[in-house]
């Protein structure tokens, strides 16, 4: 069964491209995934077949080699690659390809036409570097620092936590440019993988994602050009935020999807799997439990159906809606998701199952993009 998701939301050009993204997710996706988890990491070919597939860059203008798309098309994505248990093992790789997005947004003419085509044909791998050992959703305690010299910046620090870590060709990364208190003196700065200096540190292995990689990066006195600056000295924190807002829909909606595909994994188990001569469906307590799910869905997808619909009345995302979403959708799917878990008993607890992975893989979301506790926080300062 495909994912449920509210027709009315999407023109027949999004319709079209689910279509594609489903397909591109059966054939290239789900019979690849578990070698990839075995391998932790992805291949460079598949990054060719999705460019191939039209699913990279989706909202990059033609004129820069993209399919002209917008940002419901990402969407979209989301959607699909959160309902399929397979998304479960490697969702963050394929929508670190936002990184296209917030680079063609806050870039220069020259960096666009030096970086964006090759991201697009899936030739040229970015990773966003922002979290440190010390600094995590709090990004204006970064203490990554680059400083003028002549016509270069001199990188120091450490980042860790970065999707792409050991595969990506280059890096945005957050720094701190000047000694003003707070976001006010953080910066973005390119980084290419084969700059002096530059070190990919460990790879870190994850309770479930596994097969997309996350790993530590450091910077020795990393030299890059001084035009390998992305926007403005000092505006790292807009531009951390004009993608952040994306992650804060963007990861709603996948926790919802694949709560969708839980819950009808459960109830096709428990209408087939007997205890005491009758199907676990058949007990009260059963029906209760899917009833409460099938309630919470609902609910969240009236609530991200309202964010969308601000996006395409505004063309822009709510903060604070945005916020709201990532807070309390992440925590809906742990709840249903351990309800699922539940209701499978010990089936649930084996990888044979999707479930588990879908369980696992649920768990990083009320993490990633800004804890569920930020997300209070955020919402605690609009009363």
């Amino acid at each position: 069964m495909p994912y449920q998701t509210t027709e009315s939301l999407w023109g027949p050009e999004h319709q079209i491209f689910r279509e594609t993204v489903r397909h591109f997710i059966a054939t290239e996706i789900e019979p690849n995934v578990d070698e990839w988890v075995h391998n932790h990491e992805i291949p460079r070919s598949f990054w060719l077949k999705a460019a191939e597939a039209g699913i990279l860059g989706v909202d990059i203008p033609v004129e820069y080699g993209g399919p002209g798309g917008d940002f419901l098309h990402r969407l979209v994505i989301a959607e699909e690659i959160g309902y399929t248990p397979a998304g479960a093992s490697m969702a963050p790789s394929l929508i670190a390809d936002g990184t296209t997005e917030i680079l063609f947004r806050s870039a220069n003419e020259a960096q666009r036409r030096q970086y964006i085509p090759a991201m697009v044909r899936g030739e040229l791998l970015f990773g966003l570097a922002i979290t440190e050992p010390d600094s995590g959703s709090d990004v204006s305690a970064i203490r990554s620092t680059a400083t003028r010299d002549g016509d270069e910046w001199v990188i120091n620090g450490s980042k860790t936590y970065i999707s792409q870590a050991n595969v990506a060709d280059a890096f945005m990364v957050v720094v701190r440019t000047s000694e003003a208190p707070g976001a006010k003196g953080l910066s973005v700065i390119i980084v290419e993988a084969d700059r002096p200096g530059f070190r990919r540190g460990k790879e870190l292995h994850k309770m479930g994602v596994k097969a997309s990689n996350t790993g530590e990066i450091s910077f020795d006195n990393v030299r890059v050009p001084a035009e390998n600056l992305l926007g403005e000295e000092g505006r790292g924190m807009a531009i951390c935020l004009g993608g952040v807002n994306m992650d804060r829909i963007t990861w709603p909606l996948i926790a919802h999807a694949a709560s969708q595909r839980a819950f009808e994994e459960t109830v096709e188990f428990v209408k087939n799997r007997k205890a005491f001569g009758q199907t676990i469906f058949d007990f009260q307590n059963t029906q209760f439990k899917l009833a409460e799910m099938k309630t919470e869905m609902a609910v969240g997808r009236a609530f991200l159906d309202e964010v969308i619909r601000d996006y395409q009345a505004n063309g822009k995302l709510d903060n604070l809606k945005c916020a709201m979403a990532k807070m309390w959708l992440p925590e809906m799917e742990a709840r249903v998701m351990d309800g699922c878990v539940q209701l499978h008993g010990g089936a649930g607890y084996m990888d044979e199952y999707p479930i588990s992975r879908l369980y696992t893989a649920a768990r990083l979301h009320r993490i990633f993009a800004g804890t569920a506790e930020i997300m209070r926080l955020l919402v605690a300062r609009s009363i």
